[in-house]
Parts: C-alpha cells; sequence; structure tokens
C-alpha cells in the first residue's frame, strides 16, 4: 500500500489484514514503522494492529521497521511475531531507503536481532539490490555472499532477496539462490520479486529449484519501493504464485475462498485511486 497515490483508510486495512490472517499464508506483513513525512501511507499502522481481528488468525504478523526507534516499539508490541528491515547491499540505496550509512544500518540489524532475542520475535533481514544494482555501487554475487554472511553472523536466519527496481531474468536468480544454498544453507531464503508481471513462472520455477524457501507476493501484484529514485516494478501477484503451485502439484495451506474473498476485497481499496 506505500506504493499506492492515495491512502487507504484505517478500517479498510484492518477488514483487509484481517481477512488476509485467515487465508493461510505463511507470514502477513501488516504495515511499517515509516516516517509519516515520507510514507503517509503506513502512518496508521499501530492504529491498524491494534484493531486487527487476530481471533483464528493462521499466519505470523509481521511489521517492517526503518530504523532502531521503530524496532524497539515494534519489539513491545505481543501481537507481532515477526520484525522485518530492509538492508542493502547498496550504500546509495541504503541512503535514499534509510538514511543511513552501510555502518549505521549493520549496528541497526545487530539491534533488531537482540531485542526480537529478548521479545520472542523473529528477525526478517531484506537483501535489497541482490540482483544488481542500478546506482552505480559494485555488484558482484561474491560481494552478496559477504553481506548474507554479515547477516548470518549478527543472528539472522530469514533473508528474503529482492531486486526493488532491477529488472531481473531467472538466469540470474537461479545463480544467486545456487549460491546461497550452497553457501549457506541453514539461512531461510526468500525472494521479494518486483516485476512487470511478465514471465513469473520462470522466476519462481529458478528461485525453486535452487533453495529458495519462501516466496513474497501481494494479491493483484500491487506495489513497489517509492523510496528507490528509480521507476517503480509491481510485486510478485500471488495468484502467479497459487497457479504455479497448482501446476506442478504442489499442494499450499490456502484457503481458496477466504483467498477469493481477499482478492475481491483489494480490487475494491485498490481501485480507489484508479
Amino acid at each position: 500500500m506505500q506504493s499506492l497515490p492515495f491512502i487507504v483508510s484505517t478500517d479498510q486495512k484492518v477488514e483487509y489484514i484481517s481477512l488476509l490472517l485467515k487465508a493461510g499464508f505463511d507470514t502477513v506483513e501488516i504495515g511499517s514503522m515509516a516516517s509519516p513525512k515520507f510514507v503517509p501511507q503506513m502512518a496508521d499502522t499501530t492504529e491498524v494492529l491494534r484493531k486487527l481481528d487476530l481471533k483464528g488468525k493462521r499466519s505470523k504478523v509481521m511489521v517492517l521497521v526503518m530504523n532502531r526507534r521503530g524496532a524497539e516499539e515494534t519489539a513491545s508490541m505481543e501481537a507481532v511475531d515477526c520484525i522485518s528491515y530492509p538492508w542493502s547491499i547498496s550504500p546509495v540505496f541504503l541512503k535514499k531507503n534509510l538514511n543511513a550509512t552501510s555502518e549505521q544500518s549493520l549496528e541497526d540489524v545487530k539491534t533488531i536481532v537482540n531485542l526480537c532475542n529478548l521479545s520472542g520475535k523473529t528477525p526478517v533481514i531484506y537483501i535489497s539490490m541482490a540482483f544488481g544494482n542500478p546506482y552505480g555501487d559494485l555488484w558482484s554475487l561474491d560481494l552478496l555472499m559477504r553481506h548474507i554472511g554479515l547477516l548470518a553472523e549478527t543472528g539472522v536466519k530469514v533473508i528474503p532477496l529482492s531486486n526493488v527496481s532491477v529488472p531481473v531474468e531467472e538466469k540470474m536468480i537461479a545463480e544467486v539462490f545456487a549460491a546461497v544454498q550452497a553457501n549457506f544453507p541453514s539461512i531461510e531464503s526468500g525472494l521479494h520479486l518486483h516485476t512487470d508481471g511478465l514471465n513469473t513462472d520462470r522466476m519462481i520455477e529458478a528461485a525453486a529449484q535452487h533453495g529458495c524457501q519462501r516466496f513474497d507476493t501481494v494479491i493483484h501484484g500491487i506495489g513497489g519501493c517509492p523510496m528507490s529514485g528509480g521507476k517503480m516494478l509491481g510485486n510478485l501477484d500471488t495468484a502467479d504464485l497459487l497457479s504455479w503451485l497448482e501446476k506442478n502439484n504442489i499442494e499450499s495451506s490456502i484457503d481458496k475462498d477466504v483467498f477469493v474473498r481477499a482478492g475481491a476485497l483489494a480490487e475494491k481499496i485498490f481501485a480507489h485511486g484508479a
């Protein structure tokens, strides 16, 4: 919702996310503790969390944080199971997205891990620009492995990899996940794919065949990173992932009836600014 040109009301968010939590996803990210000045669409995250219907939820609740202060506030929220944070191997992107240096961001990661250990939550640390870099920063597979190693040393065990605004092909996805699997077999690696919706089957296949263990999706593929400074790519459409699973005879835990209801509600909410 952070990429939308309008603000979804708190009540609509609560209705939609409460439904998602019953659909059978492993984890649902319900909002972010971002600056309301820069991301006004997420300013009501604390209120949304307070109002959510958590009875019968089938998913872990995750909140994205951008700094230590947000992490400290989120760690005190009993209903939150996971705290996510957008690390990057790109110093330029860290400055654009978090207004932080690589060193400051790594210290934030260490703080988040410690807070999660104390509060019984799971840190989920994304690596943005994991498949290339549009800003002219250095990028290589070896550099990516070094950064994953830095995160692993802090105690991070869940690391989704994201391309943000960098178009990516299945060959690169396969190479990256094969390297992660070979070097960090105990890490739960994931794909946070930004895409124009083309060739998603091949991208999912490339990740799944080479050790990817989690996929981030958005119903209807809505989304993108407004802080990248570049053209926003949408997110992997949940329906595309479910279609791939079905074609490959892989069972999922998704309640199809609830998913259809969530899709209809998403279409109603997200069409507001269309």
